[in-house]
């Protein structure tokens, strides 16, 4: 396993780390908070993050769930509107870890292969 570095240099540029804004539809299991969990410990095994804590929420009377998976390296987080089968996820980790790795974990997870992603590098360095 790689050596885990909390900044990364890729193509001349020094940044802190990738943040992945994830839409997903069509998804199944969008109330389940035993299941919404698993799939984010999933995702951060995947991503070779090391997990601090996981906190989720259901609301009332939709069902939806909202939480966070407090990581070392930074955070996943959820928010499901499981009227529409959609949810947003913003995985953000540090350093030279793939968030990419959490997106087939999702799309195996909630049994769908409608996902969007957008990819930001945050804390680009200047004149790294």
């Amino acid at each position: 396993m790689k050596k885990k570095e909390y900044c990364e240099t890729k193509n001349q540029i020094k940044f802190v780390g990738i943040h992945l804004i994830v839409e997903l539809w069509e998804g199944s299991g969008l109330t389940s908070i035993p299941k919404i969990e698993k799939i984010m410990q999933d995702c951060v095994k995947s991503c070779g993050a090391t997990l601090l804590k996981i906190d989720l929420h259901k609301f009332s009377p939709s069902g939806g769930i909202t939480g966070v998976a407090i990581l070392q390296e930074s955070h996943i987080s959820i928010h499901t509107w499981p009227e529409y089968r959609y949810a947003a996820f913003d995985i953000f980790l540090c350093g030279n870890l793939d968030p990419f790795q959490a997106v087939a974990v999702l799309k195996k997870g909630f049994k769908t292969n409608h996902i969007q992603i957008s990819e930001f590098k945050r804390g680009v360095l200047p004149n790294a």
